[in-house]
């Protein structure tokens, strides 16, 4: 389900015992699917198409959105540079780069759009934002004075980036990065370790894409005399995080604070009694970034209590020790997972937790 499909859910379950009681939905991401559209259901807009390039080069329209005034432009990574645009058999974050993202952000530069929001998740690619870079005008060079083009070859030959050809469209423009984790560039945490197995990489795949990073990075730290490699957020998605935080050196906000500022969230539940959010599997994880913790956090400070929903909770005590007031698993024990993700069955799970929380809540 959707956020908004979700949402819809629960209201449907709660009217089905007490019609009475008020239920405002709201569309909720945390940076990566769906940001775009979060955000324009809530503040108006309109979605805008672009041609670009796919993660291996292929030629594509792609979407993104901006604001009804079209100042700000939210342009989700997944849009060109996503991991379900690629069958199975495509992936390799060897090769897999992020340039039609930014062609997204030239596209939207072009229309006027003085702020952009990129959106960091559900990305293909483990380029450490290069390709992005490339389409914004940046060079990367080897010692030899060879021009880079490719991703592994970038990564592992870079000796020197040249900004001259940086794009005037960046002039004055404000760039901020929506991230959904908290992982740094490089290292056992890192970009490459935790998320490129998931885009394809093989074991060699990711050493050899450690050994490499771990080289681009030296060399930026190094002309930046600054350690950001290892600050929170520049290892989301592939190292995006990194290429905006050191190269074009604009802040990585969590995704889901982003979003909710975005969508005035804190006046909506200013009158709540309670709040209601889930994602697809609710654990540890969701501690680290991730759109139900950042939701919790903010009703906190209204003291209004949060209720986490999921396919599926484990960690109970560590979610309810960091706030949560109470957690409902929406899939039937006995269900298995395969009719549990049917698309007429997840909504009736939703809708039947909906009516456990009233009658065990007494609202």
């Amino acid at each position: 389900m959707t956020s908004r499909e979700a949402g819809e859910a629960f209201a449907r379950g709660v009217h089905a015992l007490r019609p009475d009681i008020k239920v405002r939905v709201l569309s909720i991401a945390d940076g990566g699917e769906g940001m775009a559209e979060a955000i324009l259901e809530s503040v108006g807009g309109r979605m805008i198409e672009a041609q670009a390039h796919d993660p291996i080069g292929r030629s594509i329209t792609a979407r993104y959105a901006t604001t009804h005034d079209s100042t700000t432009a939210i342009i989700a990574m997944s849009a060109a540079s996503g991991l379900t645009l690629l069958a199975e058999n495509k992936r390799n974050p060897l090769i897999t780069s992020s340039y039609g993202t930014g062609e997204l952000v030239l596209d939207a530069l072009s229309r006027g759009c003085k702020r952009v929001v990129v959106g960091l998740g559900g990305s293909a690619t483990n380029d450490g934002g290069t390709g992005m870079l490339r389409a914004l005008g940046y060079r990367f060079y080897n010692e030899c004075g060879r021009e880079l083009k490719e991703t592994i070859e970038i990564l592992e030959g870079l000796h020197h980036i040249d900004s001259t050809g940086r794009s005037s469209l960046l002039d004055g423009a404000s760039i901020v990065a929506a991230v959904d984790v908290d992982n740094p560039l490089c290292g056992s945490m890192g970009a490459t370790h935790i998320f490129a197995p998931q885009k394809g990489a093989s074991p060699q795949d990711v050493e050899r894409l450690e050994r490499a990073m771990t080289h681009y990075s030296t060399i930026v730290d190094n002309t930046l005399n600054a350690p950001l490699s290892q600050e929170a957020g520049c290892g989301a998605a592939g190292g995006m995080g990194y290429a905006i935080r050191a190269i074009l050196q604009a802040p990585l906000r969590r995704g889901i604070e982003l979003v909710l500022e975005m969508i005035g969230f804190e006046q909506a539940i200013s009158h709540a009694d309670i709040v209601v959010t889930g994602e697809g599997s609710i654990d540890s994880q969701t501690l680290h970034g991730k759109a139900p913790a950042g939701i919790m956090e903010l009703a906190l400070q209204h003291d209004t209590p949060t209720i986490a929903l999921g396919g599926r909770i484990e960690g109970e005590a560590e979610l309810l020790a960091a706030g949560f007031k109470a957690l409902y698993a929406i899939t039937p024990a006995d269900m298995p997972l395969s009719e549990a993700m049917h698309p007429a069955t997840a909504p009736r799970n939703m809708e039947a937790t909906a009516q456990r929380i009233i009658a065990e809540w007494e609202v």
